[in-house]
This record gives structure tokens, C-alpha cells and sequence, in this order.
């Protein structure tokens, strides 16, 4: 582990109550003690080496972010609005909830305890990879930026950073690993992950730099979580259990879902 990122991770457990105040609440029990991730600290991937700095106040990729926040304020009172409202709940049976349709069947967080301990052991991990990033970039949030109308409190979001996201990388971590658990099903969750990476745009939560970084970050947490022998062990059982749990659970409603695949298919900005 480098120096830098040594004390980076420092800084994120002293400081994680406001660096991370964005990071959903993952337990399916509804607590909030984080659960044990599966990386001890040397084996966490490095996203402060990886991903591109926050873009910086007068560069393309700055101006580029304010026009998507100020384009983005016409979905204000849409479906994709409440669409994005809902997305905000980070909890883990609502993140399943919220992928049932890119499944096909209605997820339920209490029958899938195997999948369950899965994400939210995952998702431990991804906001440790997550908050020393937060904490080198103090990258301010786009209403803070420019006014706007957000889906949801300004003051809660103000109390941690933008860049990146970690409800992004948070979808992300869920839509790759459930890519692999049930892969037939794999173009749908993708798209259902990036379209919940899009709320925080559309909700005026995160830049839109901030939800690729998140992408990104996912990506590098989930390359590392292969590498531990208990994820591996971990994503077997819950692919045995959510096949079983598949076969015998009844479908979506096929128009809900049309609905939902009308207002993600879209990229709203």
C-alpha cells in the first residue's frame, strides 16, 4: 500500500460520517454498521492512481458538467424525476427491488439471504475503494455549483462530495455482479445499473463526471473481489440460490416493466 493511499484510508475511516454521508445504507436488515468487506486494506485497488482527477473549474470537462446539470433540470416533475426520486434509496432489498425487472422476477431481499450477504459484503468494500477518492478530489456537487432544482435534500448531499459517486459505484458493484449470477439476464442489468448511475444526474445529485468515475470504480472493485477465494465461494452460493429462487418465482408485470424500459432506455441528458 502506498504512502499516499495509506493515509488517504486514514482520513476515509476518521473522517467517512462526511466524506461518505452520500453512501446508501446496504444492510438488508435496515441497521447501519457496515458489513465486513471481503479486502483486507492492502488489497484494496488504488482508484486514486486510476481515475481521472476531478475535472478542474474552467477545463472543458468542468463547463461540460454544468450544461448537463442545468440541461437536466427540464425532467423536474416527469416519471424520470420519480423514477430518480426512488432510486435514491441505496438499501440493499431496495436495490434489488429495483432490479427485478432487468431479472424477471420481483427480487425479494428476505428470500435471497445468500445474494444478500454477497452485495452488501461487496458494497463494503466498494466504499472503501470509494472514500479516499472522495477525499483527494473535495470535488463540490453540481448545485453548489449552479442552483437547481435536486430530488432530495441539498443539505444532506452537501455534507460530502461529488466525485465519485457512490450510488453510482454502488449500481455498478450490484449490475456486474448480478451480470455474472444470472447472465442470460446480462444486457438488461447493465442497462438498469447505468440507468440508476443517470438518477443521480437527473436528480441533480452528481456531475455527470462523477457517475463515470463510479462506473469505473465498480469496475475496479469488482476486478479485485475475484481475486478472493471467499467472493468466489460467496457468488456461487448465490448464484445456486438465485436459479433455484428464479425457476420458482412467479414474472414481473411485463407492463411495469415496459414502463421502466421506456424511461431508462432513453439517456436523459
Amino acid at each position: 500500500m502506498s504512502y499516499r493511499f495509506g493515509l488517504l484510508l486514514a482520513g476515509a475511516l476518521i473522517l467517512g460520517g462526511c466524506a461518505s454521508a452520500d453512501r446508501p445504507t446496504r444492510t438488508a436488515d435496515g441497521g447501519t454498521k457496515e458489513p465486513v468487506g471481503y479486502l483486507a486494506a492492502a488489497q484494496l485497488p488504488q482508484a486514486t492512481a486510476v481515475l481521472p482527477a476531478a475535472p478542474r473549474a474552467g477545463s472543458a470537462r468542468y463547463e461540460a458538467d454544468r450544461q448537463i446539470f442545468k440541461a437536466t433540470r427540464q425532467w423536474q416533475g416527469t416519471p424520470r424525476w420519480t423514477l430518480a426520486t426512488s432510486d435514491v434509496d441505496g438499501a440493499t432489498p431496495a436495490m434489488l427491488r429495483g432490479f427485478s425487472c432487468a431479472v424477471g422476477v420481483p427480487l425479494d431481499a428476505a428470500q435471497l439471504p445468500q445474494l444478500v450477504n454477497l452485495l452488501d459484503r461487496a458494497g463494503a468494500d466498494a466504499n472503501h475503494v470509494n472514500t479516499p477518492v472522495k477525499l483527494a478530489n473535495r470535488r463540490q456537487r453540481p448545485f453548489q455549483i449552479d442552483d437547481g432544482a435536486v430530488c432530495e435534500s441539498k443539505e444532506h448531499l452537501a455534507k460530502s462530495f461529488d466525485y465519485p459517486s457512490g450510488h453510482a459505484t454502488w449500481s455498478w458493484t450490484i449490475g456486474l455482479i448480478l451480470a455474472e449470477l444470472a447472465p442470460d439476464r446480462a444486457t438488461g442489468i447493465d442497462l438498469r445499473a447505468r440507468a440508476y448511475a443517470d438518477s443521480r444526474v437527473v436528480c441533480g445529485a452528481h456531475n455527470h463526471s462523477a457517475i463515470e468515475a463510479g462506473a469505473m470504480n465498480a469496475a475496479i472493485v469488482v476486478a479485485a473481489l475475484h481475486a478472493s477465494p471467499a467472493f468466489r465461494q460467496d457468488a456461487e452460493s448465490a448464484r445456486r440460490e438465485l436459479a433455484v429462487y428464479r425457476q420458482s418465482t412467479a414474472a414481473v408485470d411485463a407492463g411495469q416493466c415496459a414502463v421502466e424500459q421506456a424511461l431508462i432506455s432513453t439517456t436523459p441528458y
